[in-house]
C-alpha cells in the first residue's frame, strides 16, 4: 500500500529568551493522516517496508518497551500495509490496559512478554540470530528502528535550509540513535559553502554509554564521511521514560505558548537541554538552530495512565498537534 507523503512545517520560535541570546531557533515538524507515523516514525520505517515487499517477507519482528512509540509506529505500518508484525516487549506481562499496547494488540500486533534481563540481550548476534531463526519469514527491525535503513530515511530530510536561510546547527531528541545518523548523512550530502551547517548535535534522553559507538557504526557502515557531530546528555539525573517535574511544566508552557504539541520523554526533554544549552550561551551569537521534532505523541496516554501527568496536562497535550 502507499503510504501519503507526510505533511512538513516549519515554525519560528519566537521568546525573549532566545532575542536576548542572538539566537534563532525553527522547529520542523512531519505529520502524518496516521498519527502513530508523523514525526520520524515512519522515515525511519520506510525502507524497511520496501525491503519486506521486495523480499516477500510475511512482516516484520521487533523490539521495545511498553510505551514503546516504535512499537506504536510499527503496529500501524505494518496494518497499512497488509503484513505481520511481532513485538517482543520488555515487560513480565502484557498488560492490555496501557494504552500502547492495547493500541498494538487492536492493530494486529503480536506481543510477546521478555523479562528485562533477556531484553538487554537484544543487540547481541547471539539471540538476534535465534529470533530470525524463530521467525525466518519475517524481518527483523532494531529497536527505534535505528538501521542503516532507518537512517537512510531519515537522511531524505532536509533541515539545512529553514525559511530564513541556512542553519549552522541541526539538533534533535535521540534515543536509539538512528534519527541523529540520518541527520549526519544529510548535512554530509549539503553542497558545501561558508555558511554551510557546523555541527549535528544529538540530544540524549536515555543514558546509553554506547549511544556514540552506535551512531559511529551506523555512520561508517553507510560510508558516511566525516562531519562535526556530538551527544548531549539531558538524562544524567533521571533514568529514561521518568518526568520530572520541571521537564513537564517546560512542556505544557511551550504548548500554550506556541501552538506546539512536545511531551516529555524525547522532544520536551530534548528543548528542556536544549533551552539551557542557549541559556548558558554555548551558542554564538547570530547562531541559527533547526531543531527536528521527531513526534512520539501517543507516549502521552502512557504518562497519564502511570499518573505521571494530571487530566489537566494530558488534555493540554494530546489536543495539541506537532505543527
Amino acid at each position: 500500500m502507499d503510504i501519503a507523503a507526510p505533511s512538513a512545517s516549519w515554525h519560528q520560535i519566537v521568546e525573549p529568551r532566545l532575542s536576548e541570546a542572538r539566537v534563532e531557533l525553527w522547529l520542523y515538524c512531519q505529520t502524518m493522516a496516521e498519527p502513530m507515523l508523523s514525526g520520524n516514525k515512519w522515515m525511519k520505517l520506510q525502507y524497511h517496508i520496501k525491503l519486506i515487499q521486495q523480499q516477500q517477507y510475511r512482516g516484520l519482528v521487533t523490539f521495545g518497551g511498553p510505551f514503546s512509540n516504535h512499537l506504536a509506529a510499527c503496529a500501524a505500518v505494518a496494518k497499512l500495509n497488509k503484513i505481520n508484525a511481532i513485538a517482543y516487549v520488555r515487560t513480565d506481562n502484557i498488560d492490555l490496559n496501557n494504552p500502547t499496547l492495547a493500541y498494538c494488540q487492536g492493530q494486529g500486533m503480536q506481543l510477546i512478554a521478555i523479562d528485562r534481563q533477556t531484553y538487554r540481550q537484544r543487540q547481541q548476534q547471539t539471540f538476534l540470530g535465534l529470533i530470525t531463526k524463530r521467525h525466518p519469514d519475517h524481518l527483523l527491525v532494531p529497536e527505534g528502528g535505528s538501521s542503516v535503513l532507518g537512517a537512510q530515511g531519515i537522511a531524505d530530510l532536509n533541515l539545512t535550509d529553514t525559511p530564513a536561510g541556512r542553519a549552522d546547527v541541526i539538533a534533535t531528541a535521540s534515543a536509539s540513535g538512528g534519527t541523529v545518523a540520518g541527520l549526519i548523512m544529510a548535512a554530509s550530502r549539503a553542497s558545501p559553502a561558508a555558511n554551510a551547517v557546523k555541527e549535528v548535535i544529538g540530544l540524549a534522553v536515555v543514558n546509553d554509554d554506547a549511544l556514540t559507538e552506535k551512531i559511529t557504526v551506523l555512520l561508517k557502515t553507510a560510508d558516511v564521511k566525516s562531519f562535526p557531530w556530538r551527544i548531549i546528555t539531558t538524562a544524567a539525573e533521571h533514568r529514561y521514560a521518568k518526568c520530572p517535574q520541571q521537564h513537564i511544566d517546560f512542556c505544557c508552557q511551550f504548548t500554550k505558548q506556541h501552538g506546539i504539541a512536545v511531551e516529555p520523554v524525547y522532544t520536551g526533554r530534548a528543548l528542556y537541554k536544549l533551552y539551557q544549552m542557549i541559556g548558558a550561551g554555548e551558542f554564538a551569537p547570530g547562531s541559527r538552530i533547526s531543531f527536528f521534532h521527531t513526534g512520539g505523541l501517543q507516549g502521552v496516554a502512557g504518562l497519564r495512565y502511570r499518573d505521571l501527568i494530571n487530566p489537566q496536562q494530558y488534555r493540554l497535550l494530546s489536543s495539541t498537534k506537532a505543527g
